[in-house]
Formats: C-alpha cells, sequence, structure tokens
C-alpha cells in the first residue's frame, strides 16, 4: 500500500516536545485512541500514521517541521477523507499548521488536478503571454439588465473575463439563470465587435442541491468558466467538476469564507498550501486571493508564497494562475508585474468602476499598459 506525507509545522521549542507533539499527530490524524492500545498488525503498520521527519523551523516562527505520512488505506479513494486525514481533528489544535504536502500515485489518481491549468486559460482566452484580465460586475442589488450592460462594456474594453461578484446569487433583482443568459449574451456581442475571446464566468455557489444544475446550466449557455467558494460550498465540489469528462469550463475558486484558515502563522495553513497546492488537488484553475497593499492584511512573502505554490512542481498536476485582488489599481502595475512575472491573473474592479464614465476607454487604458509588460 502506497503512502502519502503531510509536513506539519509545530510550535515546540526543543526537539523532545516537537517528537511528543508530532507523535500525537500520527495517532490523532488515523486511529484517535490512545497509542498504547492501537491493535497490533495491520492498524498499527499500515494505518498508523509514521513520523518520517523532524527538524528545526528555518523562519522567525522558530518551532519545528515534521513529515508525517499516511497510507492510502487511511484515504478510501475518498477526497473529503484525504482532507479530514490531512488536518481533521488536529486542526483544532494551537501552534499546528500545515505547510506542504507529498502526494502518492493513489491521492494522484484520486485527484487528477486542473483540467485546463495555465497553459488552458492561454488558449481560451488568446493571450499567449503576460498577465491575463479579469474585472467583476457588481454591486448587488442592480437589475440583470445593468449588470448585463457592464459586462458587455468590460467586454469592449477588451477584459480577457468577466465574473460575477462573489455575492451575486439568485436575488431577486438578478436571478441567476437571468443573468447567466444576458451576461453571456452582452459578452458574446461585444466579442462580435472586438474579434476577442472575452469570457463571462457566472458564480455557481448556491445551496448543495443547485451548485452542478448551476454549473452545468453555464456550460450549456455558453459561459467561458465558472466561479466558485470551495470554503462555502465544500472542498469536493470543484475536484468532482473538474475530473467529469464532460464538464469543459476552466474553474476560477474565491476566497470568500476562508480566511480563518490561514490568518494566523501558527495555525491553519501556510497560504502556499491552502491558495496553491489544495486548489490544484481540488481540480481548481485559478484561484483568487487578496493582493497585499489593499484592503487585506496579506503581505507581499505570503502572496508571492501563494504564486509559488500555483506554479510549482508537484506531482504531475497542471500548474494554475493566482489571480490577486482586492485594491489592485493602475499604479501598481508595474509592481504586479515585479511581483507575479507572467502568469497571473489581474483582478481589477473597483478601480474600473470608479471609471463608469467612460468604463470602455478606462479598459483599453488598462489593456494597452499591461500587454506592455
Amino acid at each position: 500500500m502506497g503512502r502519502f506525507s503531510v509536513t506539519y509545522w509545530l510550535g515546540a521549542a526543543d526537539e523532545q516536545e516537537a517528537r511528543a507533539r508530532a507523535l500525537d499527530l500520527t495517532v490523532e490524524q488515523t486511529v484517535e485512541i490512545p497509542r498504547d492500545i492501537v491493535p497490533h498488525g495491520y492498524v498499527e503498520d499500515e494505518i498508523l500514521g509514521r513520523l518520517e521527519m523532524l527538524t528545526p523551523g528555518a523562519d522567525a516562527r522558530g518551532g519545528h517541521l515534521a513529515e508525517i505520512s499516511y497510507s492510502d488505506d487511511d484515504v478510501g479513494g475518498d477526497f473529503v477523507q484525504l482532507l479530514n486525514v490531512v488536518f481533521g481533528n488536529s486542526s483544532i489544535k494551537t501552534q499546528t499548521r500545515v505547510e506542504d504536502m507529498r502526494l502518492s500515485d493513489a491521492i494522484i489518481a484520486l485527484c487528477p488536478g486542473p483540467k485546463f491549468g495555465t497553459a488552458g486559460w492561454r488558449e481560451r482566452t488568446g493571450v499567449k503571454s503576460g498577465p491575463i484580465l479579469m474585472s467583476a460586475i457588481k454591486p448587488v442589488g442592480l437589475p440583470t439588465a445593468e449588470l448585463a450592460q457592464l459586462a458587455h462594456q468590460f467586454a469592449l474594453g477588451g477584459m480577457d473575463l468577466i465574473k460575477d461578484d462573489h455575492g451575486l446569487a439568485g436575488q431577486q433583482t438578478s436571478p441567476y439563470e437571468d443573468r447567466l443568459k444576458a451576461c453571456v449574451e452582452a459578452v458574446a456581442e461585444a466579442n462580435t465587435k472586438t474579434g476577442l475571446r472575452s469570457a463571462y464566468v457566472p458564480n455557481v455557489s448556491g445551496p448543495a442541491v443547485e451548485v452542478f444544475d448551476r454549473a452545468w446550466m453555464a456550460q450549456e449557455l455558453g459561459a467561458g468558466a465558472i466561479m466558485l467558494a470551495p470554503s462555502l460550498i465544500g472542498y469536493d465540489i470543484a475536484r468532482v467538476l473538474s475530473a467529469d469528462p464532460d464538464f469543459q469550463l476552466p474553474i476560477v475558486s474565491h476566497p470568500t469564507f476562508a480566511g480563518a484558515n490561514v490568518i494566523t502563522p501558527t495555525t491553519g495553513f501556510s497560504h502556499r498550501f491552502f491558495f496553491g497546492l489544495l486548489q490544484r488537488l481540488m481540480g481548481v484553475d485559478a484561484v483568487v486571493y487578496p493582493n497585499y497593499g489593499g484592503r487585506f492584511g496579506f503581505s507581499r512573502e505570503e502572496c508571492i508564497s501563494i504564486a509559488d505554490g500555483c506554479a510549482r512542481i508537484f506531482c504531475g498536476l497542471k500548474p494554475i494562475l493566482p489571480a490577486p485582488g482586492g485594491g489592485m489599481t493602475f499604479d501598481r502595475l508595474p509592481e504586479m508585474a515585479a511581483t507575479y512575472g507572467q502568469d497571473a491573473i489581474y483582478l481589477i474592479g473597483g478601480a474600473l468602476l470608479r471609471e463608469r464614465a467612460d468604463l470602455v476607454g478606462a479598459c483599453r487604458r488598462l489593456v494597452e499598459t499591461v500587454r506592455q509588460f
């Protein structure tokens, strides 16, 4: 039976304490009974987690890094159970954080990863190099016709992706199906004028019984991708859609409701793991997250680590595009280019909507600026 491993940061000052805490993880994440009553034989030899390596932490937090391996049989071919093994009960502990992961062949088979990834985005948008541009129609409360007009103007201005605001769901002012049809048509009409491949990206997050219906409706009616919020609707939704050979839309992940997973350096997940590696395990093709220097508190180093998690070699899974947003402005574009390089999606919303009097012109200026990088 194969084994995969997870690396945890443990806030333990000395090796003896760190080892004790790591060994506690091997039990807590698998058999969940006192170590001295673990049955001999298969349970102890295979199912019980194994401490493979323990090393001092290398950053300002100190502590120790513990690599623990788990049996594929702990997972049983179930993605939700995989997440439970990675960080189930132990996620409730303090001074414990998931930093990294190595996959076994069985986990790779369970998680084939992104269907499109970076290369797929470039093929679908026609943007062969440099950043891809995305904006959002908002705010909640506007009627469908006004939201569709915004989508039309964004597309006329040359924005590659036009997504729903994550707060747009099925409100009476703009029911999902009505908005989907209107925005797909509005973007398609703009594309006939520009010759571009702008795409509308609806938010399919919603009640569990409706999420898949919304995703398939988006494909049927001509959307260019879908957006979902894994921390609201469940981490397995993207994986199921991505693994389905008949579902042929890229998936954008939105970070709403996810903040508590990453905002402290001693609990939850590393930024690189949560917004990079985990999204790729889920089959996500692009991940939205708060850019540094905006209205949220991520640091530049944390944002760079997310981009690394999106792009690094990871057991054969395709790289995906980081999509920093939240406080993006025109004057920060050179800084963004220096930070993220060529492979990124720039999510710029409010800065463009401020120019609503000439939204098309503002988008064209943005496109012209970014295409120089």
